[in-house]
């Protein structure tokens, strides 16, 4: 046996040397500074549900009431039990499932070009992306989707070459899985029938061959769909299609408009692209089809298709789009353009020359990875993100601070903390994911914020220290009675949250 383990590591410890390197690399980067960035709305909703279906079980499908999928949920309230702090342990789930993601990357490029070394490229450039590196450190599902569609491609490659029922059976574990986080996992569905470029055409009895594929594609999407249905145990479950409804157009409401945002929406979706990826890996990612190009057409065709059908369908159908939606369909991207830095190390007859262009893609990549570990705020990727996660009224500059103001005020008396918004409401939420369990809290969100102060505000500033937290670039309303405590810059945007104390009437 000892034997057998030593031929194993001798024959491959070059593999094993990298991996251990790639898996050190990717939870350093993940790792390091996860707690800086502070809290995003969108995590405080899912860090909340969380809670909530922890200590719950009847509300384990609690994110059907806002039309999401459950899969992250779960996982958070698992990682709940052994974390303290929640955000922490909601960041945790898209660190591991970020690090699955790595790994599918490799057994992709690997099977597809049949080559570890485009394998090993593929989880390096997955490693340092910009765009995972930014949704690996955030409570986020866009991790898990990603490392969903990543494992179903590489499953549908496995299930079109080898037609085996295990990989049907996975394959429909997978995507089951991938229903179960994010409605953009239905495009291992409806994509289905591009592995075909993967099929061989040419064996002799491919009409046999061909019918054993369809029949265990078939298994795989009944299995997709068979996982999905579990959600029509909530009385929820409707709300998925409602809330689709707010950010893609349903088709009896495009039809009347079918290309009139069409071209908004590539400009939108084309420039985050480049803002997250950089040119010089976009141009090695075209030169993929000029190096060796009568080489993997038909893989490279699938990689590409792959990316543009998904893209395009989501410029077509968009109504609300962000950065995020485009993250799954760019990992096929990656997959070219470590085939390009593969052709060119191997093939150029100067050195130099593949240095340099290997050394260009990572300084460009790296400079952002930098920002985006140390200063998101200021990293030079898409502008709708750092918005959204540091800079404007979404981000939670201040939560923090104004979390640790109210325990300290509280240790010895009781207090009232109001906060500005219901559902979704940053503050409202942030109170409740730290401070549900202080005793001598008392809280309440409020929204819309009158132009009077709530009375009830006023006549318990009598008894105890009463706060309000406004999430917002406005003052207080003009006549409340309250004096500001402290003010908090949302990163470098102009966007406050404002702590105020109301002043009892004597």
């Amino acid at each position: 046996m000892n034997k057998i383990v030593a031929s194993f590591f001798a024959r491959h410890k070059f593999l094993i040397f990298a991996a251990l390197i790639l898996s050190l690399a990717y939870f350093l980067t993940r790792l390091f500074n996860i707690m800086e960035l502070p809290l995003f709305t969108d995590e405080a909703i899912y860090t909340r549900w969380s809670q909530i279906a922890r200590y719950d079980a009847s509300w384990r499908f609690i994110s059907l009431t806002d039309g999401k999928q459950p899969s992250f949920v779960w996982f958070d309230m698992v990682f709940m039990r052994f974390i303290t702090d929640p955000l922490f342990s909601g960041r945790l789930v898209s660190v591991f499932a970020g690090f699955f993601g790595m790994a599918g990357m490799f057994f992709l490029g690997k099977e597809i070009f049949k080559n570890t070394k485009i394998g090993l490229l593929s989880a390096l450039l997955y490693l340092i992306y910009p765009f995972t590196l930014v949704y690996d450190r955030m409570a986020l599902y866009e991790s898990l989707i990603t490392a969903s569609t990543v494992w179903g491609i590489f499953f549908q490659i496995l299930l079109v070459r080898r037609r085996r029922l295990d990989v049907a059976l996975i394959l429909g574990f997978i995507m089951g899985f991938g229903a179960l986080t994010k409605s953009n996992a239905f495009f291992l569905i409806y994509l289905f029938p591009l592995s075909l470029l993967l099929f061989d055409w040419k064996m002799k009895n491919r009409i046999f061959e061909l019918g054993k594929w369809a029949s265990l594609a078939l298994l795989s999407t009944l299995m997709t769909y068979g996982f999905y249905s579990v959600l029509r145990l909530s009385p929820f479950f409707h709300i998925i299609k409602e809330k689709t409804t707010i950010f893609k157009y349903p088709f009896n409401e495009w039809v009347t408009h079918p290309f009139e945002f069409l071209q908004g929406n590539l400009n939108g979706l084309l420039s985050w692209l480049i803002e997250y990826s950089t040119i010089p890996l976009l141009l090695l990612i075209f030169a993929s089809f000029i190096v060796g190009r009568k080489m993997f057409v038909r893989e490279k065709l699938f990689l590409l298709l792959w990316f543009l059908i998904p893209f395009v369908g989501t410029a077509l159908f968009g109504r609300v789009l962000y950065p995020r939606f485009i993250l799954p369909m760019t990992m096929t991207l990656l997959i070219l353009g470590a085939y390009s830095i593969y052709y060119i190390w191997e093939n150029s007859k100067n050195r130099l020359l593949a240095y340099a262009v290997f050394v260009l893609v990572l300084t460009f990549l790296i400079r952002s990875d930098f920002y985006v570990i140390t200063d998101l705020a200021r990293a030079p990727i898409a502008k709708a993100d750092t918005d959204q996660f540091a800079n404007e009224w979404p981000a939670g500059g201040g939560v923090r601070e104004i979390v640790a103001f109210f325990r300290e005020e509280s240790k010895d008396k009781e207090i009232y903390v109001a906060t500005e918004g219901t559902f979704g409401s940053l503050p409202t939420y942030a109170t409740e994911i730290y401070l549900d369990e202080v005793k001598n809290i008392k809280k309440r969100g409020i929204w819309p914020t009158p132009a009077e102060i709530p009375e009830d505000l006023v006549k318990k500033a009598k008894t105890m220290r009463v706060f309000y937290v406004l999430n917002d670039s406005r003052e207080a309303p003009v006549g409340w009675p309250v004096k500001l405590i402290a003010k908090y810059q949302k990163g470098i945007g102009n966007s406050y949250m404002s702590l105020y104390e109301v002043i009892p009437n004597r």
